[in-house]
């Protein structure tokens, strides 16, 4: 069993199944909740998840190969859930279009989308190299 801690990117309920897509700070996991493998209690609160809302996950990791779409090819079977933090209103940055003006003025999150978090991720891979280069070579910063 492993817990994750995290944020609720996407969702899709199916009646008796919820899949949840949760995000923390190293990627995405594929989260299944079935009705009869948990509580009404956890079911329940999975379903009232809202889109950024905070989560504390505990389940079984499993491979399926069933659904290449799933990140890493792995998901989490949920065996229970803690809702941290509910996200009462809408989330303002979907899919659709922005000025910078919109995304500057939610830029906390605007950097929680997978493109601006792979262009975080790449910055802080070359700044390290750099780092790592004056260092090894004895510059001082």
């Amino acid at each position: 069993k492993v817990t994750i801690k995290g944020w609720l990117y996407a969702k899709t309920g199916k009646g008796r199944l919820q899949f949840l897509q949760v995000r923390d700070g190293t990627g995405i996991v594929q989260c299944v909740v079935f009705k009869k493998e948990v509580s009404q209690e956890v079911f329940e609160a999975a379903r009232q998840l809202t889109q950024e809302s905070s989560v504390i996950i505990t389940g079984e990791v499993r491979a399926d190969e069933r659904a290449p779409g799933i990140p890493g090819g792995f998901e989490l079977g949920v065996s229970d859930l803690t809702n941290v933090q509910l996200v009462s209103d809408e989330y303002p940055i979907t899919p659709k279009e922005h000025g910078v003006d919109f995304l500057m003025q939610h830029r906390h999150l605007w950097i929680r989308s997978s493109r601006q978090w792979a262009a975080l991720r790449v910055r802080a891979t070359i700044i390290k190299a750099i780092r790592d280069w004056l260092d090894d070579h004895g510059f001082l910063l």
